[in-house]
């Protein structure tokens, strides 16, 4: 009777279990309301397939999805003190820093690494929105000024993805500090002769949004990235004005001569590489464009599309006059 006990009973009960299914993995689309199989987006780059709805990217899987064959080297960055003014609001900063190095399994909120891309040696930074926002705090700013700093050390390009909520306030002036180091890293690129792109992806605000970010050589934006400084509702209040509907992201600061193009996810990594290679004056293939028929022969067939949609009662008449 043991065995039955033993084996058969609980093979009977777990016939009766609800069985539990991860709860991410259908992840719906804000703009359609599409559900959306989380392998499927993770394939397509976060990208959602019909509408073209770029959703937020883990930062890991950025860095491994830019660099060739996922391959790269992670540039080891200066630690800082944790807790510098021993902040407490409704919980300690020491508690709020376990919880997101818990959560995204980063130490911080920049990861910088190496490698190549397209055969291109590069150096780029990447901003963990999951990572307390991805906020500006002591060590974001020693990570962004490393990567840097190694940029030129090494004659590479410098890519920043941006995605941040701004300064991070538990750490107060310190963490606002951080905005003008960081303008000092993009002039030592620029020292250096070497290429700042900059990626601004949703959300870019704050005070990021008002130092590294908007200092490169040329700035990319992914499609329908909130990108600006103060919040539209205090932006409102304050102009008592209603603003567009489309304020704010990428395709109207595009319009309006803030950035200097909107590149979809997947073609970023061709674009960034194409960019840099010009600027570092290396041979690079550019896009085919269509070439342009010559002048005769538009003015020909305007000519004769002309000639075709002559009354035929005109033409009749021309043709019965005399020669003169």
């Amino acid at each position: 009777m043991n065995w039955i006990n033993s084996i058969v009973r609980p093979k009977i009960r777990d016939l009766w279990k609800k069985r539990e299914v991860p709860e991410n993995l259908w992840i719906k689309d804000p703009e359609t309301g599409e559900m959306v199989f989380h392998r499927d987006l993770e394939a397509n780059l976060w990208v959602v397939p019909n509408s073209g709805h770029h959703m937020r990217m883990p930062a890991r899987k950025r860095v491994e999805a830019f660099f060739d064959d996922g391959n790269y080297t992670k540039v080891e960055t200066p630690e800082v003190q944790a807790d510098p003014h021993k902040f407490r609001d409704s919980k300690r900063y020491t508690d709020r820093l376990k919880e997101a190095r818990s959560k995204s399994g980063e130490d911080e909120a920049v990861i910088v690494a190496q490698g190549k891309v397209n055969g291109m040696d590069m150096t780029i930074a990447v901003q963990n929105f999951d990572f307390i926002a991805g906020s500006l705090g002591m060590a974001a700013g020693e990570a962004i000024l490393a990567g840097m700093m190694k940029a030129a050390e090494d004659g590479t390009p410098f890519v920043m993805f941006v995605a941040s909520g701004g300064a991070r306030m538990q750490e107060g002036i310190l963490s606002l500090m951080q905005m003008p180091r960081t303008t000092v890293g993009v002039q030592m690129l620029r020292e250096a002769g070497l290429p700042y792109i900059v990626v601004l992806t949703n959300p870019t605000t704050g005070g990021v949004s008002a130092s590294y970010a908007m200092l490169g050589d040329v700035h990319i934006a992914e499609p329908g990235a909130q990108i600006g400084f103060a919040g539209r509702r205090v932006i409102e209040q304050t102009v008592r004005e209603k603003l567009p509907e489309d304020f704010q992201t990428a395709e109207y600061l595009l319009d309006h001569g803030m950035i200097d193009m909107v590149v979809s996810r997947q073609e970023l990594k061709e674009t960034i590489a194409r960019i840099c290679g010009i600027l570092m004056k290396r041979e690079v293939e550019l896009p085919k464009l269509e070439a342009a028929e010559p002048e005769e022969a538009v003015e020909e067939t305007a000519a004769e599309e002309a000639a075709e949609e002559t009354p035929k009662e005109d033409k009749d008449a021309r043709e019965a006059e005399p020669a003169s």
